[in-house]
């Protein structure tokens, strides 16, 4: 009798497509409702009479409002499923974006941005373990780092309306939040009617279901006989800090969190660095810099895969702290180094950022791989918060230079944690990869 093709050698199918469509789609919105602020905020200040200290607090409410929606629900997505809270957080999405547009306080935004970034928190936990459970393993680094592509295009696309709408009356920054509304409605019409993971299914012992699932999408020549490995494991979140889990646990948030936190702090606050560096149209250069964060992503979707895990992101933390440290060592800079600085940050940033939705999802079993990735992803909004609070306290007290060389340190902390702590994934089953720590680092000559 021949041996059934297991889901991670599957070939790609218009269900795969769809399912990519589906998850992508949540963090498009995602990347709106976070880059939308960076405009709007500036216009909202004189309007809401936002002090500096609100500023820094609505800035990184959505950052916050993260934090704890990826580590809550991706636990909680782990004991209930996938599917479920996949479609429950982007009716979130819909009515937080509406009352943006009717908020009259400093407060009132700050809440409601929070209670949005719990719902995207809650996205970032389920989207990659989700569809990482799907896909076949010779396309996960490229379909999972496409999240962080989308991602990219709808914080692009928030920039550019909203330097569309800064000139369109009073209430100009109050329709550049709320436009996320009407993207966030049409993925949730998506969603709904979407499967259960079939491995996830077989941890909680629900074979049959997650055998009827193969056979509707994948056909009877994809067997579930590869997946029994991880039936009816328990989800206990303590885990993660076991002995065995806890190497994996810490670079997972750490990597993403040294990534993430100069780069959130920088762009939610760019107009007003561009200015301090002496560019004199500073909203057209943020545009132009999100333009290139579009590119970059874009390329680094095409090469992901053709590196191991572990040169990616070592790589990713040299190139991201040359520009950093350029600008914030050289005393007075010209305008032209400045903008070549930038954009060169901006295209591998969000190049190399897509390794953020691959790894965390990759080296979790499925009965954790939600909280693990939940966790990780609050690790790192941990940093993406607190850089965002500080960003405008340490220019006023310190200066810019000083700022951008402290961004710079915090790219090279990755770069040793990397150095440390990097193992390869790429071309393993997710029972493979997941189960990496224990087999020990596999280096980028040994892959080869």
């Amino acid at each position: 009798m021949a041996h059934s093709m297991s889901l991670d050698d599957a070939p790609l199918n218009k269900f795969h497509t769809k399912m990519v469509i589906f998850v992508t789609g949540g963090l498009f919105v995602d990347g709106y409702i976070l880059g939308s602020i960076s405009i709007a905020l500036a216009l909202a200040g004189p309007q809401l009479h936002i002090s500096p200290l609100w500023t820094g607090l609505i800035g990184s409410s959505a950052l916050i409002g993260l934090f704890l929606g990826s580590a809550v629900f991706g636990w909680v997505t782990d004991l209930v499923g996938r599917q479920p809270l996949y479609v429950a957080n982007l009716a979130v999405f819909v009515i937080g974006s509406l009352a943006q547009f009717f908020v009259g306080s400093s407060l009132a935004l700050f809440i409601v941005r929070l209670i949005m970034g719990i719902a995207i928190g809650a996205d970032y936990a389920i989207g990659p373990a989700y569809l990482s459970e799907f896909i076949p393993r010779k396309r996960r680094g490229a379909l999972l780092g496409s999240l962080n592509t989308v991602w990219t295009l709808g914080f692009v696309v928030s920039i550019i309306i909203s330097y569309a709408l800064r000139h369109s009356g009073p209430d100009a920054w109050r329709w550049m939040l709320a436009a996320s509304a009407l993207p966030a409605f049409f993925v949730l019409l998506l969603r709904i009617g979407t499967p259960e993971s079939p491995r996830w299914l077989i941890t909680k012992g629900r074979i049959s279901e997650a055998k009827k699932i193969i056979h509707q999408y994948f056909g009877d020549e994809v067997g579930i006989e590869p997946l029994l490995v991880e039936h009816d494991k328990k989800t206990d979140f303590k885990q993660l800090f076991s002995k065995q889990m806890r190497r994996r646990t810490a670079f997972s948030g750490l990597f993403w969190f040294c990534h993430v936190a100069p780069y959130f702090a920088i762009a939610t606050f760019l107009p007003e660095l561009l200015k301090s560096l002496r560019v004199s149209n500073a909203f057209s250069g943020t545009v132009g810099l999100n333009v290139l964060e579009l590119i970059g992503s874009v390329v680094g979707l095409m090469i992901i895969d053709r590196f191991s895990r572990r040169k990616f992101v070592i790589w990713s933390f040299i190139l991201l702290a040359i520009p950093l440290l350029i600008l914030g060592l050289v005393p007075i800079t010209p305008v032209a180094l400045v903008l070549l600085s930038f954009g060169f940050f901006a295209l591998v940033t969000t190049g190399t950022g897509n390794i953020e939705f691959v790894y965390p999802a990759e080296l979790f079993p499925t009965s954790l791989r939600a909280s693990g990735t939940g966790l990780a992803s609050a690790t790192s909004r941990v940093g993406a918060a607190v850089g965002t609070f500080l960003l405008p306290l340490s220019l006023a007290h310190w200066g810019t230079h000083v700022t951008l060389i402290l961004a710079g340190f915090i790219m090279v902390i990755g770069l040793v944690i990397s150095v440390a702590w990097a193992p390869d994934t790429n071309r393993m089953t997710l029972t493979e990869a997941s189960g990496v720590f224990q087999a020990g680092v596999v280096t980028s000559d040994e892959e080869a």
